[in-house]
């Protein structure tokens, strides 16, 4: 029934009040585009979501710093990086191959190497990932539970939870599906010997709360395509302007978890001025996209989304490591 839903609503999206931009991101790729063929690497970059997958191992480093409250040590870095950025790039690569028929009817991922033909033969694909996620949650499970708890909880939430139950049936799926970012900061703090230290579980917070803003304000700007995959996004389901509000409570809970971050014992001016900098321009560009709704002014927010995540975490590092 939803997506006999989503697919009446998507006849009436490019005419329901939003911008002529949305469609024009939308556009085929030409057929010069489509005749190149990408490397090895860049196929598999594109398969196991490098850039994504970058960010979450990024988050889990933020946390390793706060759970040890200043420099972790290079085992502990070491043993973050190793572990999540397997665990995220196996989940990453099940989303893709659980999601190859839609991918396939939607023109933002109808170049991944699961649709284009990169990959003759996916077969392998959903064992290899399933053991990047297996090994490194079987292997700590023998030292450190608590990492290969929050580990496997990421995966799942993302795999199970959000893939396969939330996001073809609600457009509220990404906001229980960004519990799986949460779940690698408390791995990084995990990995460094508490998972519960409080600046540790307000990143985590942060980083529940930023992901709708992130994935939402992307859906505006591609509103018509997840309606034609049939993924009933809340950008799908309520015209722009409301999806933008509901962007801005989120970008609003998340500026208000940065500033709690600065009270963390770790942190200090190191962190603050530069977060609390890109925090006003994340807010500056969401009011503006609640007043102009236009996919400009969504990937505008989309883009300095990410700047934004990016310099939360690399302060939170540089602040724990250089207290002042």
């Amino acid at each position: 029934m939803n997506r006999m839903r989503t697919k009446r609503l998507a006849a009436n999206t490019v005419t329901s009040g939003t911008s002529t931009d949305l469609a024009m991101a939308e556009q085929p790729v030409s057929a010069s585009k489509e005749e190149r063929r990408p490397s090895f690497f860049q196929t598999m970059m594109v398969l196991f979501k490098a850039r994504v997958v970058s960010l979450l191992v990024l988050s889990a480093v933020g946390g390793a710093f706060l759970g040890a409250n200043g420099w972790p040590g290079w085992d502990v870095l070491g043993l973050t990086i190793l572990t999540g950025w397997l665990a995220a790039s196996g989940s990453s690569a099940l989303n893709q191959y659980i999601e190859r028929k839609t991918d396939a009817q939607m023109s933002r991922t109808v170049h991944r190497p699961l649709i284009d033909g990169s990959i003759r033969n996916p077969k392998w694909v959903p064992w290899v990932a399933l053991a990047m996620i297996v090994v490194p949650v079987a292997w700590t499970a023998t030292f450190n539970v608590a990492l290969a708890f929050w580990l496997a909880a990421g995966a799942f939430i993302y795999v199970v939870i959000y893939t396969i139950w939330l996001k073809p049936r609600t457009p509220v799926n990404i906001v229980i599906g960004g519990a799986a970012g949460s779940a690698a900061v408390l791995a990084g703090a995990a990995a460094a010997g508490m998972w519960n230290q409080p600046g540790a579980i307000v990143l985590a917070l942060l980083v529940f709360l930023w992901t709708p803003t992130h994935f939402w304000s992307l859906a505006i700007v591609y509103r018509n395509d997840y309606a034609k995959g049939g993924m009933p996004m809340l950008p799908v389901i309520i015209p722009p302007r409301k999806a933008a509000f509901w962007v801005l409570l989120h970008t609003m809970g998340t500026a208000l978890a940065a500033v709690v971050l600065a009270l963390d014992p770790a942190l200090g001016l190191i962190y603050l001025i530069p977060v609390a900098i890109v925090t006003i321009d994340m807010l500056v560009r969401n009011v503006r996209l609640t007043r102009v709704p236009t996919g400009k002014n969504a990937r505008s927010l989309f883009m300095a989304s990410n700047f934004y995540l990016m310099i939360v975490l690399v302060m939170i590092c540089v602040n724990a490591a250089i207290p002042i």
